[in-house]
Order: C-alpha cells, then sequence, then structure tokens
C-alpha cells in the first residue's frame, strides 16, 4: 500500500480547476466521513509496511477493523438518526445524508473487502513465528477426534442455542457480536432456524491445535453443530454479525440524577437499532431476507462479505506472546527522576518538567500523585478524570489521600464513551471515600487533562500544576504520545485552584495563564491565527506550526484558508480526520498537511504560533473541531519556560521531518506516503529516552 485505496465518493473529491476562492464554499472543504476513511485506510495500510513484524501486523489490521466498528457505532449511526428525524442539511462540503451514507457504504465495503486481502498476506507469513491456521478439511482423523473431544468439554457447555419459532421469539442480537445462523430440518416442509452466538472473549477467537495449528473458532462450532443438535439434522450454518447505534442521548437539564441518567442511557444504548448487518458470502438469499426483517435493516445496511466476520476480535490474538521475531522489541521507558535529593515538590520549586509519554515513564505522574497524597503537608487533591483505564493505583491513591483527611476533589466525566461504566464504578468508590467527586458541567464533557496540589509551606500555601494533554490511564500513557508540564508557578496554580471552583461551583472565573474552551479558546485561536495574517501582510515572516488528532471546524479552517492567503506558512501535523484542502491555488497554497502513524499512536495536541523569538508554544486537551471548541470543557496553556518551549518546538521540528510514518494530504482528500526509509521521529524519540530491547 504505498498510498491509501481511493475511497469511492459520491462526487469528485479532486477540486476541479474552478473550485471558488472563497474560504467559505462547500467545495473549499473536505468531507468529515470519507476523511476519517482515509485516516483509517492509513491505519491498514501499516498492516502492509515491509519488515513489519507479524503480530505487529495483526494489531495494525484488528485496529482498523474495532475503528471502523466504532466508526458506524457512532458517527454512521448518528447520520441514520438524522434521515429518520427528517433532517436535510448538507455537511459543510456540501453533500446531502443521502450521498454521505453512500459514500460511507462504497468506502466501507472497499475497506472490509481490502481487509480479507490483508489478512490473507499475514497468514501466508505467520507460520514462521507459530501462527498456522488450518481448515477443518485439512484435519486427520486423529486430529478430528481430538478437536472433538476438546469441542464438547471446552466449547460446547459455554454454548447456548436459542431456536426461532412461534413459541421462541427471535432473540436479541448483542452489538458486534459473532453470530451463526443456523438452518434445520424442520417437522413439515419448511426448514427451521436457530441461532448460536459465538463466545468470543470467553473463548480465543483462533483455536489452537497441538502442533501450533488454528481454526477459527466459529468453524470448530460449526463443525460439531450436529453435538449441539442431537436429533435434528443441521442443513448449514451461516455467520452474521450485527452493530447497533451506540450513539444515545439525554436531557442533562431534565436529569434530577446525573449518574442514574447515564446508567439508564446505557441500558437503552444495549438495545439501538442495527446500523450494520454483516454476513457471510455463503448465506442463502432466503436466510439472508430472514435476518433483514428480524433485525429491521435496510438492504444499504447489509455487507457481504468473506470469512472470517469481525477482524477486530485478533486484536486479543496480536497481544499474545509469539516466536522471536513476532512483534516488535520491548521499549523501556525512561524513569524521569522528579524526586531528586529533596523531593518531587522542591524539584518543581526549581524548574518546570516536561513529561513526554511514552518516551518517558507514566510513573513520574504516578509518583508525584503518590508523593502528594504521603505529604502530612498536602491540603488538598483536585484531578479531572475523563478515561481512566484498568489500573486501580489512582483511584486508591486518591481514597489514600481522602483517609488521610486531606481535600480530594474528583471530577469523573460520566459521558466519556465507551467508559461509562468504569467511569460510573469509581466514582461510586471515590464517594463512599468521602472523596467529593463532582461530574462536570451542565451540557459540556470535561475533557480538561489537569491535576493540583495545594500544600502548605514556610511561606504559605503552595500550588503544584500538572497539565497534560492525555488521559490519567497508565495503560494507554504506555502507547500514546503526549506531553504533560508539571509546574510551580503560581499563576498557573491560581488558574487551576479557580478552573476547579468554577466545575464544582458557581464561580464566574477570569483566567490569566489557562485558556478555556468553550467560553474563550475558540476566540484565541482566532486571535494567534490573525497575528500571523497581520504579521504577513507586513512583509515579515509568518508561521502556524500545529499538531493535533483532527482539524474539521470550519471557522477555523476558513481562517487558516484567510491567513494562509496572506502568506503565513501552515504546517499541520494532523493524525486523523482532516477537512481542510492543503495546496489548492488561490486558496490554500502555503497550507501543508502531514499525518503521522507509527508504532504509538501520536495524541499530542501542541501548537507554534510565530517565527523566531516571539514564537508562542501551547499545549493542550482540544483538537481544532467544533464539538472540542463549543461543547466541551478544554483548556490550553501558553508554555513560558525557555526550556520546555525549546523541547516541545524539537518534537514538532523532527515530527514535521518524519519520512518513515508520514503521509502527506493532497488537495483531493487523499494521501501519499512520505516514504518508508529515512527519519523516523518515534525510533529517534525512543532511542533518546528509554531502551529498545530485541
Amino acid at each position: 500500500m504505498g498510498e491509501a485505496r481511493a475511497v469511492l465518493a459520491p462526487y469528485p473529491m479532486r477540486p476541479s480547476p474552478d473550485v471558488p476562492l472563497d474560504p467559505d464554499a462547500p467545495q473549499s472543504y473536505l468531507n468529515r466521513e470519507l476523511s476519517w476513511l482515509e485516516f483509517n485506510w492509513r491505519v491498514l495500510a501499516e498492516a502492509e509496511r515491509p519488515g513489519l513484524p507479524v503480530y505487529e501486523a495483526l494489531k495494525f489490521l484488528a485496529i482498523a477493523a474495532a475503528n471502523l466498528d466504532e466508526f458506524f457505532m457512532v458517527r454512521v449511526a448518528g447520520l441514520h438518526r438524522q434521515v429518520r428525524l427528517g433532517l436535510r442539511s448538507a455537511s459543510p462540503d456540501g453533500l446531502t445524508l443521502e450521498q454521505n451514507l453512500q459514500g460511507i457504504r462504497s468506502g466501507a465495503l472497499a475497506m472490509l473487502r481490502d481487509m480479507h486481502r490483508v489478512l490473507g498476506g499475514i497468514l501466508d507469513k505467520s507460520a514462521g513465528v507459530g501462527l498456522v491456521l488450518s481448515h477443518p478439511d485439512q484435519l486427520s482423523a486423529d486430529q478430528r477426534a481430538q478437536l472433538r473431544a476438546r469441542y464438547l468439554e471446552e466449547i460446547q457447555p459455554v454454548l447456548t442455542p436459542l431456536a426461532v419459532d412461534p413459541s421462541h421469539p427471535f432473540p436479541y442480537i448483542s452489538n458486534l457480536s459473532l453470530n451463526l445462523a443456523v438452518v434445520l430440518d424442520g417437522q413439515g416442509d419448511q426448514p427451521e432456524f436457530a441461532r448460536v452466538k459465538i463466545p468470543v472473549g470467553p473463548l480465543d477467537r483462533l483455536f489452537r491445535l497441538p502442533g501450533g495449528a488454528c481454526l477459527w473458532l466459529e468453524e470448530v462450532i460449526a463443525l460439531h453443530l450436529s453435538e449441539l443438535f442431537r436429533g435434528r439434522r443441521v442443513l448449514g450454518s451461516y455467520p452474521f454479525r450485527v452493530t447497533r447505534n451506540t450513539d444515545y442521548e439525554f436531557d442533562e437539564d431534565e436529569a434530577e440524577d446525573l449518574l442514574a441518567t447515564v446508567e439508564d442511557g446505557l441500558r437503552r444504548r444495549r438495545f439501538g437499532p442495527v446500523v450494520r448487518l454483516e454476513v457471510d458470502t455463503s448465506m442463502p438469499e432466503d436466510v439472508l431476507a430472514d435476518l433483514i426483517e428480524w433485525l429491521e435493516v435496510g438492504s444499504q445496511e447489509v455487507f457481504v462479505l468473506p470469512a472470517p466476520l469481525g477482524l477486530a476480535d485478533l486484536l486479543a490474538e496480536a497481544a499474545k506472546p509469539a516466536g522471536p521475531g513476532a512483534h516488535d522489541p520491548s521499549y523501556l521507558p525512561e524513569q524521569v527522576d522528579l524526586e531528586g535529593e529533596e523531593g518531587v515538590f522542591a524539584t518543581l520549586q526549581d524548574h518546570d518538567v516536561l513529561l513526554h509519554h511514552p518516551y518517558q515513564s507514566f510513573e513520574a505522574v504516578m509518583g508525584f500523585l503518590q508523593s502528594a497524597a504521603e505529604d502530612p503537608d498536602v491540603l488538598a487533591i483536585k484531578q479531572t478524570l475523563y478515561r481512566t483505564g484498568n489500573d486501580p493505583r489512582i483511584l486508591n491513591t486518591l481514597i489514600r489521600a481522602a483517609e488521610a483527611g486531606k481535600q480530594v476533589v474528583a471530577l469523573v466525566e460520566l459521558k466519556a464513551r465507551f467508559d461509562e461504566l468504569r467511569n460510573i464504578s469509581w466514582a461510586r468508590m471515590l464517594e463512599q471515600a468521602g472523596v467529593h467527586v463532582v461530574y462536570g458541567l451542565p451540557g459540556l464533557k470535561t475533557h480538561a487533562k489537569i491535576l493540583l496540589v495545594v500544600r502548605r509551606e514556610a511561606g504559605g500555601l503552595r500550588r503544584y500544576v500538572h497539565v497534560g494533554t492525555g488521559n490519567y490511564n497508565p495503560v494507554t500513557a504506555g502507547i500514546y504520545t503526549d506531553v504533560a508540564l508539571l509546574t510551580a508557578d503560581p499563576l498557573i496554580g491560581q488558574d487551576a485552584s479557580a478552573l476547579f471552583n468554577h466545575l464544582t461551583g458557581y464561580a464566574r472565573v477570569r483566567y490569566r495563564r489557562l485558556v478555556v474552551a468553550p467560553e474563550a479558546l475558540r476566540g484565541y485561536l482566532t486571535e494567534l491565527i490573525g497575528r500571523e495574517a497581520d504579521q504577513a501582510r507586513s512583509g515579515l515572516p509568518a508561521r502556524i506550526l500545529a499538531k493535533m488528532n483532527s482539524l474539521t471546524d470550519p471557522a477555523l479552517i476558513a481562517q487558516l484558508y484567510r491567513a494562509a492567503r496572506c502568506g503565513v506558512r501552515v504546517q499541520l501535523i494532523v493524525r486523523g480526520v482532516c477537512c481542510l484542502r492543503p495546496g489548492v491555488p488561490g486558496l490554500s497554497e502555503t497550507i501543508e498537511v502531514h499525518s503521522l502513524l507509527g508504532r504509538f499512536l501520536e495524541h499530542a495536541r501542541i501548537w507554534a504560533f510565530g517565527v523566531g523569538r516571539r514564537t508562542r508554544v501551547y499545549l493542550s486537551s482540544a483538537d481544532w473541531m467544533t464539538r472540542n471548541l463549543d461543547r466541551r470543557f478544554e483548556l490550553a496553556l501558553q508554555v513560558r519556560d525557555p526550556g520546555v518551549r525549546r523541547e516541545l518546538l524539537g518534537i514538532l521540528d523532527l515530527q514535521w521531518r518524519d519520512q518513515a510514518g508520514s503521509w502527506v494530504l493532497l488537495g483531493d482528500g487523499h494521501y501519499r506516503r512520505v516514504g518508508q526509509d529515512g527519519l523516523s521521529a518515534q525510533l529517534e524519540l525512543m532511542r533518546r529516552h528509554g531502551t529498545l530491547q530485541p
């Protein structure tokens, strides 16, 4: 995959020569959904990178499949809901809902089919690392006998066959579950139907046989259905899989108890309408027709695909230990010593500290929090929690601090998608321990990442602050690239105190160092972009160099176009969705967009505005998306420490020069790989900060 495959859009993505130069015109924007599909093509392309170990290739394939699942569960589901509500508004690029869904279907179907081609290529090379996929027809009589014995002992007790007849209505099919539609001979002339859910999760998707051979779990079950339906003749079995709408909504203004309301929403989400039905190519038309009727889906939601379905299940397989050369070399990140001779607080009194995860271990953050919990002079700890993960250490540390008599505040975001149940559980445990738990501001998700420690010292109270671009999640901090600042700057500390007072009470706040959304961040970014445009109009050098996950906000994109027309050099590192068209004559000739992929997920948001000594550098929790600027509580912080500024600018410069993992966005919305040799920013940072081990 030298280039990401072209998404089959319902309109030509390449701008025609008569594209209006108006930055606000629909033709000046790329479609958000199709841009996302382009991003997932790049993820899938990583699975075919030359020299990539087999299990790492399997990981990228599974990630691409999981990404596509979530895309349908959220973005596509949202479009379907708009259709059901009778909405007719076009997207910023001018596409109608119907055109958008048509383009998504074409691109997704092509992508799903290509995933199977990629899987075949991976399996062709997998025997060398002990992964040998077999077919039931290839098994010897002895292997069949061993397989039957293991099936009866290990698999059949987990299965629950569900008949469909007048006494047994069609069962609920859970989201993303893999199933077999089983056709049995009937008592009369009509065959009968049953459903068997494949127990992926309790059991591995790949069933291993002695000697290293593997079979798909659904193949093993299909091979032994006569054992499950004793006395009946099995006429056939056909895999299918459903994707449901998980994009639930609720009215916070009407919610007396937000926690109970979110719990109720999660229960309702389980029964969301089906937005995609995937079926095996072997499924007969009459069986498919029955499924379509029972599941209440339209023909446009049906995807007929070769086996196997549900490639996201392979993520668990990709994480397993395997033979030499199956995985990337292990990496030990740098352990940052914040304690020094006099402890972490003395270190931060002396200078600010920049942390760059995962190249530098998240244990530095854990150490800072644990020191605060154990220090008798610490009076208060206040922290935002968005995606917490399964590691209980943060939870336990906050509980210990509360039990020690400190004032502990945890702002737990209950609406962090797919982490709601975990966050609800955390909130309850923290409350029971005496932690002050709040759920943020009505109508806004709290996406900001900030930790405040208030300590009693000889000169009075001093505040210590951690501000980051990533979640307080020790697991994802090992695979997502993020930056964070640890500081004892008094003004930042005062702002942090004011921020938590705003989140926990009704205080009106004026910040001096923090820039907060939705109140001020959009206007602040507009001012920064405008300042560079003014510089360029005056004939002076002007530059914007910014790294983020997504760029979709039409107003900001239009401002970047106007700055480019003034001569501002705009260099953007946008990992995922980008709705800006770079390099279009008369519109964006001075704008370049790169997308950086690799071993780690690029997640940091770092912005630099200006040239030379007047360059302003920021880190932030916010992407340049409408939701982040208008519907989330976010923050950005200008970094003033000269050493930290140099470090952040060095990171941006290194990643902009990357050749091994970078893609260049073209004006037509497609991407071209820079090259697979040359500088790898991620590898260089790994070498600088940690140790690679074979």
